[in-house]
Order: C-alpha cells, then sequence, then structure tokens
C-alpha cells in the first residue's frame, strides 16, 4: 500500500528522517523501530572531523527553530571504520548527507561512501546555510550546482539524491540544472535563511548571527516549492519541510514529492516518523486507496 521507488531505492513507505535531526539512527533506537521507516539520512559527513560553530547555536522561534550547528560531524574516515560497522544491517534505506567545503572534498566523501556495500544512495547537500564557504555558494548558482553534481556523479556509482536550498530567486533553476548535470532526484527544501535577536542582551541568539530556519513555520513555503520543481523535472522530488504529522506528509506527496523527510519534528517528539507512517496507512485505508502512489502529484 505505501511503497514507492525513488531512482533504485524501493521504500517500504514514503517516510525517511532529515540529516542533522536522526543523529545514526542509534539514538532513536530505543523509542521506535526504526525498520518500519522508509529510510534515513544520516547526518552530514564531510572530508575532515567538525567541531561545528560555537555556541549558541540553536534558538527557538514561533512554530519553528533556528540552527547553526555548522555540520558537526566525525568525518568520512571515522564513519566508515566506526560508524557504518554498527549501522549497517537497519533493516531500513540507510542514506548518507554528504557535505563539503570544495567539489574535490566533496567526490573524496561521495567516493568512499561508494564502497559501503549497505549504503544505497548519498544526499548531496549543496545547500547548508551554516557552512561559512562552500555550500552556500553551491547551491544558490545553478552553474556551481551543475558542477559539484557532475563532479560526484562521476565517483558515485548509486543514488545520487541532491538537496536544494530554497534561498534563491528560482529553486526550479537550479533543480533543472542538478538534474542535467547527473542527478538522479531531488529532495527540498533545507532550511531557510533566519535570524533572531535577544532584545535584552541586544544581540543574536545564535553565535554566528544567522542560521537555518526549520519547522511548520517553513511549511507553506517548501510546499509550493516542491510543487513547483516536481512539475519542472523528471527525476523523483523528496518533500521536507516543517512535517510533523500525516496530513503535512499527503501534502508534500499530492504536491509530488515521491517520499518525505521528517525533521525538526523529531526533536519534539521521538515517535513521530512513526506516528505518519500510521497516519499514512489510516488514510489509505479511509479513502480507499490501494496504492499512496495513486495520490502523488494529483494537484
Amino acid at each position: 500500500m505505501l511503497e514507492v521507488k525513488v531512482h533504485n531505492l524501493t521504500l517500504k513507505n514514503p517516510v525517511m528522517t532529515a540529516s542533522g535531526t536522526f543523529g545514526y539512527g542509534e539514538e532513536f533506537a530505543d523509542f521506535i523501530d526504526i525498520s518500519r521507516l522508509g529510510g534515513i539520512v544520516v547526518k552530514g559527513t564531510t572530508g575532515e572531523r567538525r567541531q561545528g560553530n560555537p555556541y549558541p547555536r540553536m534558538a527557538e522561534t514561533p512554530s519553528g527553530m533556528l540552527n547553526a550547528v555548522g555540520l558537526q560531524n566525525v568525518g568520512v574516515g571515522n564513519f566508515c571504520s566506526n560508524v557504518y560497522p554498527r549501522i549497517k544491517d537497519m533493516d531500513t534505506n540507510i542514506i548518507v548527507n554528504v557535505s563539503g567545503s570544495s567539489i574535490e572534498e566533496y567526490c573524496s566523501v561521495a567516493e568512499q561512501i561508494d564502497s559501503l556495500e549497505n549504503i544505497p544512495a548519498i544526499e548531496l547537500n549543496i545547500s547548508c546555510p551554516n557552512v561559512k564557504k562552500g555550500g552556500m555558494g553551491f547551491g544558490t548558482n545553478p552553474d556551481m550546482a551543475a558542477q559539484v553534481v557532475a563532479a560526484v556523479r562521476k565517483v558515485y556509482h548509486k543514488t545520487l539524491i541532491v538537496k536544494l536550498t530554497p534561498n534563491v530567486t528560482s529553486i526550479v533553476d537550479i533543480a533543472k540544472a542538478v538534474e542535467q548535470a547527473g542527478a538522479d532526484s531531488v529532495s527540498l527544501i533545507n532550511t531557510m535563511l533566519g535570524m533572531a535577536i535577544d532584545v535584552e542582551k541586544q544581540r543574536p541568539y545564535l553565535s554566528t548571527i544567522t542560521g537555518g530556519l526549520s519547522g511548520p513555520c517553513v511549511k507553506p513555503v517548501a510546499v509550493r516549492m516542491v510543487w513547483q520543481v516536481s512539475h519542472a523535472v523528471q527525476i523523483p522530488v523528496i518533500g521536507l519541510g516543517g512535517i510533523c504529522c500525516a496530513n503535512d506528509a499527503l501534502e508534500f506527496l499530492m504536491a509530488g514529492a515521491k517520499a518525505i523527510e521528517v525533521g525538526t519534528a523529531n526533536f519534539m517528539d521521538p515517535t513521530v516518523t512513526v506516528k505518519i507512517v500510521e497516519g499514512l496507512e489510516d488514510y489509505c485505508n479511509r479513502h480507499g486507496i490501494k496504492d499512496i502512489n495513486e495520490i502523488i502529484g494529483i494537484i
């Protein structure tokens, strides 16, 4: 009933987790049965270990949150030798989010992940607004986006998902550029660039001044962009941005997303992903839908 395909990936249901909000999956194993999810996207992985940005780097906002974590991670070498052996046998699709500050770093990380048998896909993060160099420049320029995707495509041979930033004039132009460069799928949206000020202390809440805005407040923008992109490209679209319940997920699916990712909501309720799967099942049963693909892209 809920099975979908994203390029060569078969997902038992459309529900996945968003990078940076679910760790490596292990952290949530006490709360949910990971095998019930269509897939998990593990935290952003770079060439070398990163400590991330100075604290404070998270701030709550109305209907959302700002973060400037800065891709804190153990580095690809440590991931391959220490993390991968622990998570490789999880009964779901494990996707690694890949980031870098240069085309060479993107390619190096992707090539190392390519050798891991139980990782069927990567999500190429060309859109993170929290990194001082690399991410923002690649994701906001169609030519640069195409360059990094084309370079990674030469060294990575499995499903290549490219994560797009909303901080652009036309996300459709970026989506078309990465499709032509060899992307198998696009995921959108990443966080929107935002800022909040502590008026009592008279300074920004975040050490980096600006950060990525996520949560329910961005959902209408995300749904609109998914709808636009799904009508402009031939490759599958994965939707994310403020999904907190099954109805939210259904909006993205009806707008054209083949699958969805749950992010910020994981911080509020670590069982939310399974609740969304159950909600999708209930919706299909109530509406006599035999195959979730019947409603994908109906808007």
